[in-house]
């Protein structure tokens, strides 16, 4: 019997490792596409990081034009892609061309743990208020409670991030004075439970702001699915053999209402990520936001090109776990 199971274990690992590994190879081409597209829309901008405002009038022409031709900015766009191609598969992304003696992965590995810790504080109030709502208004079927939680989600989808940052910043900060306007910490000598306290109070306004959309979408996928799930065909099986409404609605019914929500989350990685642009920036908090926003400004091809290529990545990788993530949550689907 030990046998069996221990067969039928390593066969399912099997299944998996196999998966995971074509999956894998599906997301090169996805990646170097991803990249093309990136690369030739950012240089078939107007200027370059040696040209604009910024620039210092007084450099001579003749220095300009030498450091244009180290930097290879001179060369066609196809060479100037093989060339970044080719420092990236070997994981060098370059030098920033703004930030003087600067690597790119030394850039936005300062950035970095500040983004990803906003997306992930943001998760996961995304999922502690959507959830319960939506199992709740699922529930109670038009009644106010419901109404108001409709409500909710048609004001989360249609007020644009940027005005929801704004006027939290006007509400809380500037009238209430409750939470900082802007920047990841109080004062940089802070320790221990100080620095953690400050941290999260820097990340509230930021992280509801870049969770408002995904709480409204998850709340309303979650209320339809319990809702068309209610009348189907195992849920009356599961009544009909004595179980409870406890049971019912934990053990059969949610757990495949969360399927649509897995795909969310798998996308979620990646829209958290860019959607933390636009947000960082109005709070001027210090992630891959307004990095992003100044390497664009500056014509900073390099970092821009780091940037994304870390953006696409992680959209890939936050597939790949929502594909393997659904046969925990529904037992019927198998990876053969």
């Amino acid at each position: 019997m030990v046998t069996t199971i221990r067969l039928l274990i390593i066969r399912e690992v099997n299944k998996v490792t196999k998966y995971i590994i074509r999956r894998v190879l599906q997301f090169i081409p996805m990646v170097i596409l991803a990249s093309i597209v990136v690369f030739f829309m950012a240089y078939l901008a107007p200027g370059d990081a040696l040209s604009g405002e910024n620039l210092d009038p007084n450099i001579p022409r003749e220095v300009l034009e030498e450091r244009r031709e180290a930097l290879g900015l001179n060369d066609p766009i196809h060479i100037q892609y093989f060339n970044w191609a080719k420092r990236a598969v070997t994981g060098d992304l370059g030098m920033s061309m703004h930030h003087t003696g600067r690597s790119v992965s030394d850039l936005i590995g300062g950035r970095l743990e500040n983004t990803i810790n906003l997306s992930i504080f943001s998760l996961i109030i995304t999922l502690i208020i959507s959830i319960p709502i939506g199992i709740y208004s699922s529930r109670k079927p038009y009644s106010i409670a419901d109404y108001s939680a409709t409500t909710f989600a048609f004001i989360g989808l249609a007020v644009p991030n940027f005005f929801a940052a704004l006027l939290g910043i006007y509400i809380f900060s500037f009238g209430l004075g409750w939470l900082p306007s802007q920047g990841s910490i109080s004062a940089p000598n802070l320790t221990g439970l100080d620095y953690i306290g400050s941290k999260l109070k820097h990340m509230i306004l930021p992280g509801f702001t870049l969770g408002l959309a995904s709480t409204a979408i998850y709340m309303r996928y979650m209320r339809t699915e319990m809702l068309e799930l209610r009348g189907s065909d195992f849920i009356r099986t599961a009544r009909a053999k004595g179980l409870g409404n406890r049971s019912v609605l934990y053990k059969h019914t949610l757990r495949n209402a969360l399927i649509p929500i897995i795909t969310l989350l798998g996308l979620e990685f990646g829209t958290l990520l860019s959607g933390a642009v636009l947000v960082e920036t109005v709070f001027n908090y210090p992630g891959l936001g307004t990095l992003f926003v100044g390497s664009i400004s500056n014509r900073d091809y390099p970092v821009i090109m780091g940037i994304n290529l870390i953006l696409a990545m992680t959209t890939l990788i936050g597939n790949l776990l929502a594909d393997i993530l659904y046969a925990v949550a529904d037992p019927r689907i198998r990876y053969d």
